[in-house]
């Protein structure tokens, strides 16, 4: 059923009184969370290297580019959009919930909730299923080496994380606290 503003009557919508200091610093930490996912995404994370003169890098964008080259559409679609687009989509919610003037609708709170429950799902868990998706898949012969990617990608995940737990705890505190 889908909310439309007429339909809200002004007790549904309560403002979202983040204090100005926390949200200002976790804004800075979501750029920065932002920038780790871009980069981390972007970045080559793991190469395998078979027989010592054939080796591949991937990041999480050429890995995916790489399934669906691949015509493994269903997988490409998952891996996709459980490690790219629901992350970024997080994001978007975290920057609209955290600017001035915003207001908790009952869209808001149930966008806030189902971040907060499934949203852990979106990233880490994904991609390393995908990882040993790809380690179960090699021969014997071959090895992998893990790069930096993984690790900025796994520091922008646990950043995302923690801002949407201290969000969470805000804004449901603050919801408790009102008449």
């Amino acid at each position: 059923m889908a909310i439309r503003m007429n339909d809200i009557s002004p007790n549904d919508i309560d403002p979202i009184d983040i204090p100005v200091v926390a949200a200002k610093r976790m804004r800075w930490l979501l750029i920065l969370a932002t920038a780790l996912f871009v980069t981390g995404i972007c970045l080559p994370m793991i190469t395998i290297s078979k027989f010592i003169v054939v080796s591949n890098s991937f990041s999480v964008i050429s890995g995916v580019l790489e399934l669906l080259s691949n015509g493994q559409v269903l997988l490409f679609a998952v891996v996709a959009g459980f490690s790219i687009v629901l992350p970024l989509l997080k994001i978007g919610v975290l920057f609209k919930l955290l600017s001035a003037g915003s207001f908790q609708t009952p869209k808001m709170k149930r966008y806030l909730h189902l971040m907060h429950e499934y949203g852990r799902w979106a990233m880490l868990d994904v991609m390393v299923v995908a990882v040993l998706i790809v380690t179960v898949k090699l021969d014997a012969i071959a090895s992998i080496e893990v790069h930096g990617g993984l690790y900025v990608f796994g520091a922008s995940v646990l950043l995302i994380m923690l801002i949407t737990n201290k969000v969470v705890r805000l804004t449901t505190h603050q919801g408790e606290s009102s008449p």
